[in-house]
């Protein structure tokens, strides 16, 4: 996983490429041995995700694996920016052409010896060494990439690697894709990247927002987010705290791989199962119910809406209230999403709702893994120093156990939790209580709030050290 250093780029384009490298690995081994004559742009085709379970044991992954990963997710992430025509990409030509030829450790030799005399203190600096090479093939790309990944795994890396991304884009693009391309893409004094690059190495566009397609502001302004389907995901802790709201398009990728975004870092969460996104029968519903909430909400992801969208909702859903409850819903002039949600939830299925009598849809058991690249104290899973014992600095990767209780609400959670004493003796409420209560009291960090975010009401139990997302 650490096969691009931090020193140098902002974060977030790493994390990012981890993501990519993360999918080619776990999804795509048999495709790593394979030579990159006829390498198509993308990879999707070849494989159903149908059901399929990647392996756990990270340590079998060879060194010339993780490599070829690494340059087949730049490749794709290019041409992904590029729109699938052509990918650009920038090295330093002060460099690249004493590597040209050169092989082995006399690479890594060359390139110390030229990093350690450069210095780039301005733009036209950068401009004066900067290599840029534009391809349309994605086999002469490959190769390009293979024969420069000395330089992107130096610590110019991600920085050169941000700059292809954007150059394939292309920049009067880039500044079309914005919202206000006045602002900044990198923040100030961190490197921490904005959520246009982010989006930009995840679906090719570099779009400001989350949520889903556009948002109609009125007298033809729009806010512009994410348009299409994509192959790894994104979550953030800024929706757990309501500052944003991730569409679905982000929130449900192609593959089980999100990059997490937190106030100050990007992290990796990642599932070895693919059947970790198929949804069952309520959680099918509850997307098409979302999706056309989310359409008329304006509000910014606020989650509210207007009496007026709110017909509109219920016409393009099917649902048909009674009248108490709709002038319940409408009486304040607008309609919250989580007392809708409540409401749908206690509505018979005739009715377009999704009561249900067993209380048992919904419910999933299963593991998520998240790495954080930057080095962190790890006493072995333990969080307590012995006296004269050194913590040791590492990136980590956490497993998790995630539980989805079938209940709806933390209310109905609890009254299955526990069995009533006079209903001791009964063989089903045992069994009911035994389905609803947790295997094992819930953890809590703020990875839990982001995980929440995508499967609502999951409780996550780790071993060890909490993951952590900063």
């Amino acid at each position: 996983m650490g096969l691009v250093q931090h020193e140098g780029g902002p974060c977030g384009v790493l994390a990012t490429i981890q993501a990519f490298v993360l999918k080619h690995l776990l999804f795509f081994p048999d495709e790593l041995g394979k030579v990159a004559a006829n390498m198509p742009q993308n990879l999707n085709s070849r494989r159903s995700k149908s059901q399929y379970v990647a392996s756990n044991n990270f340590s079998a992954f060879t060194e010339d694996a993780k490599a070829r990963a690494l340059v087949k997710s730049m490749s794709e992430m290019l041409f992904l920016c590029g729109n699938n025509k052509r990918a650009v990409i920038a090295t330093l030509s002060v460099i690249s052409h004493g590597i040209e030829g050169s092989e082995g450790s006399s690479k890594d030799v060359i390139i110390a010896q030229a990093l350690e005399g450069l210095s780039i203190e301005s733009a036209s600096d950068l401009q004066k060494v900067l290599r840029v090479d534009r391809y349309t093939s994605p086999t002469s790309a490959f190769k390009r990439l293979e024969a420069m990944i000395p330089i992107f795994q130096s610590r110019m890396g991600a920085l050169l690697f941000l700059i292809s991304a954007l150059l394939s884009r292309g920049l009067d693009c880039v500044q079309a894709d914005r919202d206000d391309p006045s602002q900044p893409l990198v923040t100030a004094p961190f490197g921490h990247a904005s959520q246009e690059i982010v989006n930009l190495l995840l679906c090719g566009q570099a779009v400001p927002n989350v949520f889903d397609g556009r948002m109609d502001l009125g007298g033809g302004m729009f806010l512009k987010g994410i348009s299409t389907s994509v192959e790894v995901g994104f979550l953030t802790l800024l929706e757990s705290l309501n500052f944003c709201k991730v569409g679905q398009n982000l929130k449900c990728p192609k593959w089980p791989i999100w990059v997490v975004g937190s106030e100050s870092h990007y992290t990796v969460l990642f599932a070895l199962d693919t059947a970790v996104q198929d949804e069952n029968e309520l959680e099918e519903r509850e997307s098409q119910i979302r999706k056309a909430f989310d359409a008329q909400d304006q509000s910014g992801g606020g989650g509210f809406i207007s009496v007026e969208a709110f017909q509109q909702v219920l016409r393009e859903t099917s649902i048909r209230l009674p009248s108490e409850k709709l002038d319940s819903l409408c009486n304040s002039g607008f309609i919250v999403w989580s007392e809708f949600w409540q409401v749908i939830l206690d509505l018979d299925k005739n009715l377009g709702g999704l009561k249900d009598s067993t209380g048992q849809m919904g419910r999933k058991i299963f593991d998520l893994y998240h790495f954080n690249g930057i080095a962190k104290s790890d006493l072995n899973g333990s969080q307590a120093t012995t006296e004269g014992e050194t913590p040791v600095q590492r990136p980590r990767l956490t497993k998790l156990r995630v539980s989805v209780p079938p209940r709806w609400t933390p209310e109905e959670f609890m009254a299955d939790a526990a069995v009533a004493p006079g209903n001791a003796g009964s063989e089903s409420s045992q069994k009911d209580a035994e389905v609803a209560k947790p295997e094992q009291p819930p953890q809590h960090a703020p990875l839990a709030d982001c995980i929440r975010t995508r499967w609502p009401r999951a409780v996550c139990n780790w071993i060890g050290d909490p993951p952590s997302i900063v």
